[in-house]
């Protein structure tokens, strides 16, 4: 999902890094306000593993490949506002120093995969503890949140790509939608797993978003 230079037109990468730039300079203000002792090293480890699981890539239909994204993850154990300035730091040193992504393209690499991803992710996260508070519940809706976060954040790809005239929108929505949403398979059951791990290990560390 990583977009290269030359595939946006200029108005949509100006729009890009203005949302991008003042969604990042919110979440700054907003987390020195509520940063407690546990949060900020475990922001630090989950960027440390989303980069690291962002180099896995695993196979899909038609011989592609896909990789973890890891907003999901994020926004579910941190919030969105945190979620978003991991998912920043994770795209901006995949940019500048793995050519990961267009710097022109950075700030909507950082709209789709880290503000939308984010936000898309804890809502429904949050939404299914209306179904109960269980652990399953938690799973599911984990693995929920993330493929949709997926999902919802290629359709987002799929326009900006047809706003810039790189391809109709008719070509390029299916085409997004339908290999991320077998990408959003993965991402679920990466995060589904990874959750379990912490519920089995360090249950609290689900609680720290509230904060």
């Amino acid at each position: 999902m990583h977009i290269p230079d030359g595939f946006i037109s200029a108005p949509v990468a100006t729009v890009g890094c203005v949302v991008a730039g003042g969604s990042v300079a919110y979440a700054v203000k907003a987390t020195k306000k509520k940063m407690g002792e546990k949060q900020i090293p475990l922001m630090g480890v989950l960027a440390a593993f989303i980069f690291a699981a962002q180099m896995l890539n695993f196979p899909i239909a038609g011989g592609t490949s896909g990789h973890f994204v890891g907003a999901a993850l994020a926004a579910i154990l941190l919030g969105p506002w945190r979620g978003i300035l991991i998912m920043t730091c994770v795209l901006v040193v995949q940019c500048l120093v793995f050519q990961d992504g267009g710097l022109f393209a950075l700030g909507v690499n950082i709209l789709n995969m880290g503000i939308i991803a984010s936000f898309v992710a804890y809502h429904i996260y949050r939404g299914s503890a209306l179904f109960g508070e269980g652990r399953k519940r938690k799973l599911i809706g984990g693995g929920l949140a993330a493929w949709f976060s997926v999902a919802i954040a290629s359709v987002a790809c799929a326009f900006e790509l047809a706003i810039s005239g790189t391809v109709p929108l008719k070509i390029a929505l299916p085409a997004m939608a339908g290999i991320h949403a077998l990408i959003g398979i993965g991402e679920g059951l990466i995060t589904a797993a990874v959750l379990n791990l912490i519920m089995a290990t360090r249950a609290d560390l689900l609680e720290l978003q509230k904060a």
